[in-house]
């Protein structure tokens, strides 16, 4: 089969199209013939090697040959089934995220049977690829407050990525009122999927001025977690999806130190794993409730040009890659 490899850490360039063994599934896991995939920051890091801490887990000086394997989210059609897999039988169309095993950027897949979900009846396998890492992250966030309730305010801060469209709309379905943060070519986007009120980052500083939130997720998280901490309502929260390894550390220390004091203003770090929501994502979108915004797709052959236009940051929602096998 063909798949995406890369051998060492750098640029879109490091990555090949090559021919590599189909994979056989375990007990608990299905073989997946992939139609779609899609791009994620993790694989922008991990094709990077940044953070360093991430080559403890991928290689230190390069990908270990376990780890050469990037895309985590799929859609695609059960092939065969592990002895074990109660779930699902040949010729179910699945989608989820691959987080265990990634691989996804290939023309066959394995997934453990809890990694999936039914696809949408009412989704293309590309729009259906754009769901499960974005979205699951976007309603991890927005769980992070607790019930929203009508009226409160929620501020989305790179809203015009794939989590950050997904968070709006997810938001919005709660009755809120909602600020959308990203750049200006963006702001289309952010409006079309809902937002109630629209700034440009490079014109305003959400953190600077009177207005304050009940919640803010953070996909971008480039501000000081004082500044953003300033922002909320008392008994606001703060949920952090995004950003460096510095702020991370800024969190759980302010963190600390607002359980010490009582703080009601709480950060949070959005890390509860994988497909956790999934299938509540699946129901709103087959009643029509959620959609995925697709920027652009592109063949498997041209993943490198993806991860790149990935990187300049100009993409509106998901990238995708479509798998013809």
């Amino acid at each position: 089969m063909k798949a995406i490899v890369y051998t060492k850490y750098g640029p879109p360039d490091v990555l090949q199209l090559k021919e590599v063994p189909k994979p056989a599934p375990k007990d608990f896991e299905v073989l997946i013939k992939v139609r779609a995939s899609s791009v994620n920051s993790w694989d922008w890091e991990f094709m990077n090697g940044i953070p360093l801490i991430n080559r403890l887990f991928y290689g230190l000086f390069k990908p270990k040959k376990t780890k050469q394997r990037l895309g985590s989210d799929v859609a695609g059609i059960v092939e065969v089934v592990g002895k074990s897999v109660l779930r699902f039988q040949p010729g179910d169309e699945v989608f989820g995220d691959l987080w265990d095993n990634w691989g996804g950027f290939a023309e066959y897949a394995c997934a453990h049977e809890t990694a999936l979900e039914p696809k949408p009846e009412n989704l293309t396998f590309e729009e259906a690829a754009a769901v499960p890492q974005a979205g699951v992250l976007a309603l991890q966030g927005l769980r992070k407050a607790g019930q929203i309730k009508p009226g409160q305010k929620v501020l989305i801060n790179g809203a015009g990525g794939g989590v950050g469209t997904f968070a709006i709309q997810l938001a919005k379905l709660s009755g809120a009122e909602v600020t959308g943060v990203d750049a200006s070519h963006k702001l289309n986007v952010v409006r079309s999927v809902g937002a109630d009120q629209i700034l440009d980052y490079t014109q305003e500083d959400f953190t600077k001025s009177e207005e304050r939130y009940d919640l803010i997720i953070d996909c971008q998280n480039f501000r000081s977690m004082f500044d953003n901490k300033r922002a909320l309502k008392s008994g606001g929260t703060y949920a952090m999806i995004g950003g460096s390894i510095a702020r991370v550390y800024q969190l759980l220390f302010l963190s600390l130190i607002g359980l010490l004091t009582r703080e009601t203003r709480k950060l949070r770090l959005v890390v509860e794993g994988p497909n956790k929501g999934l299938a509540h994502l699946k129901d709103l979108i087959e009643v029509g409730k959620l959609l995925p915004v697709v920027d652009r797709t592109y063949p498997l052959s041209e993943v490198p040009e993806a991860l790149r236009y990935f990187g300049e940051g100009r993409h509106k929602g998901k990238i995708v890659i479509t798998i013809k096998n």
